[in-house]
């Protein structure tokens, strides 16, 4: 019943692309695709914003201490590494528009339950649901890639550059509708931190039903059998035994890269509204600060994508790094009550952070094909969310044990390391040629 469940598939599948053999037709299906991943993506930012904004402050308040400040951006982390591997295996089995639907209303249904988990000061309740909610986060992330399954190839990284900047408008929303939100839950019997949770729940379950019902045929699926039909399968032999060695080298850099800026970010942004609120910031100006940090993070994409292409993987490997330490080190000299320093700091930190996300995905592209690609971006996605886990768990115990200019100076300090791993690959990249 399986196998004949599986022919009929892939009959529908092949007379259903049957009407986009044309170029043109694909071409329209293309941009079609596009602009529902733009807006689904412009709910998916908005979705981003409450547990980066208020996530930190709002473990802090039911717990009392510091010291778990960095937990709840772990807790939704590890949640969306989790979610990565079932929206990719969703998505490969069933096609785009049902994985991602199933992630971003997984995801808007546990930022519903911290905003119960708060109403009922329920600490374990709270930390379920974070880490449920960190399926919205992975799959706005993932979402990118719908944009590119029929994009031609010298269209790949525009299509992602669009889907990330799209992203920014819903991000940068987000934080400075903090206060609303607040008021809102507070005129409701809500406590004001979990108001911001509202919107992200409302902004996943919207972004979710968008690709549900306008996502339709499923891009994924046509450009799956459209190049099946059409391919032609290259000759294996010693050539394709050589490019082995160096899809390996490239996923290790592109990976390096991702997971080491993640590290970066994810440690000094967790604990930036923490400080700020020791210094007497209210929630309006932790989310300016914020909103500064996520529009940097996305905004630039499509500059970055041509500085990409044209001055190479390595020299944008080597600007993340420097934006990055650049960032660390204005974060520590900063002083806590000066709001121009820390927009500035969180700015260099999410445009540090594009650099080694868009540089990094361009080279797992280019060590990839299109037999592998998709199940090693969903490993790599993986490696990414649990580096940020890590950063956001570890950045409360150091904040704890020091202070926050410590930890702004070890995660600028840390991004060094991307140096010599890019040097590795250059040396590994010359001896080749060598021999």
């Amino acid at each position: 019943m399986g196998d004949r469940e599986k022919r009929v598939g892939v009959h529908v599948s092949k007379s259903l692309a049957e009407d986009y053999m044309e170029p043109e037709k694909q071409k329209k299906l293309y941009k079609r695709t596009l602009i529902i991943v733009v807006i689904s993506q412009i709910f998916g930012g908005a979705g981003l914003a409450a547990g980066i904004t208020v996530g930190a402050l709002l473990a802090q308040q039911m717990l009392g201490t510091d010291a778990v400040a960095g937990l709840p951006v772990a807790l939704f982390t590890f949640g969306s590494a989790g979610s990565a591997l079932l929206v990719g295996r969703l998505s490969q089995r069933f096609g785009r528009r049902l994985g991602l639907t199933a992630g971003f209303i997984i995801g808007g249904l546990g930022a519903f339950g911290v905003v119960v988990a708060a109403l009922l000061n329920h600490i374990i309740l709270l930390f379920v649901s974070l880490f449920i909610y960190g399926a919205g986060t992975s799959t706005n992330l993932q979402a990118r890639y719908a944009g590119t399954d029929l994009a031609k190839q010298k269209q790949r990284a525009t299509a992602v550059s669009i889907a990330m900047v799209s992203t920014t408008f819903g991000a940068v929303a987000g934080p400075n509708l903090v206060n609303v939100m607040g008021e809102f839950a507070v005129s409701i019997g809500i406590p004001s931190l979990a108001g911001p949770f509202i919107l992200s729940a409302t902004a996943f379950i919207l972004a979710g039903l968008v690709i549900f019902i306008f996502l339709r045929p499923d891009p994924l699926m046509i450009a799956r059998t459209l190049e099946a039909s059409t391919q032609e399968r290259p000759v294996m032999g010693a050539l394709g035994d050589a490019h082995e060695e160096e899809n390996k080298k490239g996923i290790i850099v592109g990976t390096t890269m991702m997971v080491l800026t993640q590290i970066v970010m994810v440690a000094i942004m967790t604990m930036t509204p923490v400080h700020m609120g020791h210094h007497g910031h209210g929630l309006g100006a932790v989310g300016l600060v914020i909103g500064f940090h996520i529009g940097a993070m996305y905004l630039p994409s499509l500059v970055t994508g041509v500085l990409v292409d044209r001055f190479g993987r390595t020299v944008m490997a080597i600007a993340s790094t420097a934006t990055l330490l650049l960032s660390g080190i204005v974060a520590a000299i900063a002083p806590g009550d000066s709001m121009i320093l820390l927009i500035v700091s969180l700015s260099l930190l999410g445009l540090g952070w594009n650099f080694g996300l868009i540089t990094g995905t361009a080279l797992i592209v280019d060590s990839t094909n299109t037999a592998t690609r998709a199940k090693t971006q969903g490993k790599v996605d993986v490696l990414i969310a649990l580096a940020g886990a890590s950063g956001g768990a570890f950045s409360g115990m150091v904040v704890a044990g020091s202070n926050y200019e410590t930890l702004s100076l070890a995660g600028g300090a840390l991004s060094l390391i991307l140096i010599p791993v890019v040097i590795w690959s250059r040396q590994r990249k010359e001896q080749k040629v060598l021999e």
